[in-house]
């Protein structure tokens, strides 16, 4: 029995062979114990030494220096291909992925843009950053025709993914159990012509827009936080060849990112690689595309400097919420006091719950809190000259020429374990127009599921912990 290393019970004497499997396996070690000293010495053998001449695996010697060398190479090459193997999960362990992110206030919309670079040779887009999608999407060109000249010649779409000139585009092929079972959650169509036809998508959004396409794996190229540029193959992303959006849902985007905690998400691709955890951090949603933040994926969070205290409270995953990132809200208050909303309104098992959506600029609260909410405005807003409507989804808008930030109530949404989003005052009173501020609520219909939008979510930093199921967030400027 060993008792500790080079240190052996004295009660049995022995010789004992250990063999040391490096993967080169060029070295054994003879371990022979002195009694008398109470210590022990290790002879190194080489394994081509005649010493081992006869022992099972070792009967085998080159016959020539040159087989020698050649045996010598092969295991050389193995060594190092598990040394760089080894390195490269390291560096991927210790780096993050980081993309650019900015507001579409450019383009007149209200989403948040990422930068992402598809296919091989890579082309550029801007994808719409949706933690409420489940499906990764491009506007895409696909006549599948292969790699042939008279293909390859033709001019390029640049406002689309040319997905013939991609030589990573796999499609995902109809009769697969992957497009009829897996994929149906994602909308997969039955319809299939032949074994080879791809599979065919017709994703629907809540707000009326859709998507419609084909399936396939692709490339997608990203930059890792230490300088590393590296290329993540097998992610799921749907060619789109018709968009339907009469709502302006994607104006200036060419797809969407899907953030979604689904099973075939981007997020959960890369947390194959890089662990089950991303944050980003939104800068003011009038901001110009110059200005910008980042979202990243892996162990580190966005670097930004914080204003305030990092505070965590639970996600909750799958069940009523499906791949959205639910949340626990226990209450809201206005300048100080508890409103009187009924607990069922945020509980998803009787009827509500709430959400935290990127893909969403305004934030629903379902009718009941709603209501709350806009009550407890009202000594505020009889102080205001109030203005119509105008058609818009803003129930209380009033003239700016009295407005004073100092006289707005504060609103804090408390979380079920403790924890207090606080978001600063120009998230819920908007500047829509001239000379026009509306209270950015907008009313959800009740039973319900209530929304934390993007515009209430910005100068704070947010990171989610799937693995964990847990939400950290700070005040932040995001620059």
């Amino acid at each position: 029995m060993m008792n500790s290393l080079g240190s052996f019970s004295s009660s049995y004497p022995f010789f004992i062979f250990f063999l040391l499997f490096a993967i080169n396996g060029l070295i054994l070690i003879s371990a022979d114990n002195d009694e008398i000293s109470g210590s022990t010495r290790l002879e190194l053998i080489h394994r081509n030494s005649l010493k081992l001449s006869g022992k099972v695996g070792f009967d085998i010697r080159p016959k020539t220096q040159m087989e020698n060398f050649k045996q010598l190479h092969h295991r050389d090459v193995l060594r190092r291909q598990n040394m760089v193997s080894r390195r490269r999960k390291t560096i991927e362990t210790a780096a993050s992925v980081s993309m650019p992110m900015h507001s579409g206030s450019d383009f007149g919309t209200g989403e948040y843009f990422v930068e992402a670079v598809v296919g091989t040779p890579g082309q550029k887009f801007l994808l719409v950053a949706d933690t409420g999608s489940e499906l990764t999407w491009v506007k895409c060109k696909y006549d599948n025709c292969g790699r042939r000249p008279e293909c390859l010649n033709k001019p390029l779409d640049k406002t689309v993914f040319n997905a013939d000139h991609s030589t990573s585009f796999q499609t995902v092929p109809c009769s697969s159990q992957t497009c009829k079972s897996e994929l149906s959650d994602l909308f997969s169509l039955a319809r299939c012509p032949t074994n080879a036809s791809p599979c065919a998508y017709d994703y629907r959004y809540m707000e009326g827009s859709a998507a419609l396409g084909i399936f396939a794996h692709e490339t997608v190229s990203v930059d890792l936080t230490n300088g590393v540029k590296r290329k993540l193959g097998n992610v799921l992303i749907g060619c789109t060849q018709t968009v339907q959006d009469d709502q302006g849902s994607f104006k200036g985007a060419d797809g969407v990112l899907g953030l979604g905690s689904g099973k075939h998400t981007f997020t959960a691709r890369i947390a194959e690689d890089f662990g089950g955890k991303f944050s980003y951090c939104l800068v003011d949603h009038l901001s110009p595309m110059k200005q910008s933040s980042y979202i990243v994926f892996g162990q580190n969070r966005v670097q930004t400097p914080l204003s305030g205290s990092i505070q965590q409270t639970k996600l909750v995953l799958g069940g009523a919420y499906g791949s959205n990132y639910g949340v626990k809200v226990s209450g809201i208050s206005v300048g100080g006091s508890l409103l009187d909303i009924p607990f069922r309104v945020w509980d998803e098992n009787l009827g509500g719950g709430t959400i935290l959506d990127s893909g969403t600029s305004l934030t629903f609260l379902a009718e009941p809190a709603y209501k709350a909410v806009t009550a407890a405005f009202d000594k505020f807003l009889s102080t205001q000259e109030k203005l119509p409507a105008d058609g818009g989804p803003f129930e209380f808008c009033f003239n700016s020429a009295k407005y004073a930030e100092s006289l707005v109530p504060r609103v804090k949404i408390q979380f079920a374990d403790g924890a207090v989003f606080e978001p600063p005052v120009k998230s819920y009173i908007l500047d829509v127009a001239p000379q026009t501020l509306c209270l950015g609520f907008v009313a959800g219909s009740w039973p319900g599921i209530s929304v934390i939008g993007n515009i209430m979510q910005q100068n704070h930093l947010w990171e989610f912990d799937v693995e964990k199921s847990t939400l950290s967030f700070a005040a932040s400027s995001c620059t």
